[in-house]
């Protein structure tokens, strides 16, 4: 993250490198590459949202997986967006 942060300038930007349960702040954005089931990990995380609203994409989880989710995200069907990142980097 910080390697991306630099790369595009971002100066307002806090990156940690620890276990979700161990976060005590809230954050616009939470990006994690998938290490777990994403309804777990939801749960370890859903309450370290900031409710601040200032980007034009909604505050929450950027969270980074690939494979089949259909079956992990049954259960926020109204909430996901998915994005192809393969054309991206």
């Amino acid at each position: 993250m910080n390697e991306i942060a630099a790369a595009v300038g971002l100066k307002n930007l806090t990156a940690e490198h620890k276990r979700a349960e161990e976060v005590k702040d809230k954050f616009e954005f939470i990006i994690s590459r998938a290490v777990t089931e994403f309804p777990a990990f939801y749960k370890w995380v859903q309450n370290k949202i900031s409710k601040s609203q200032f980007n034009n994409l909604p505050n929450g989880i950027l969270y980074l997986k690939g494979g089949d989710l259909t079956e992990e995200l049954k259960d926020f069907k109204k909430r996901v967006v998915l994005y192809e990142l393969k054309g991206l980097f």
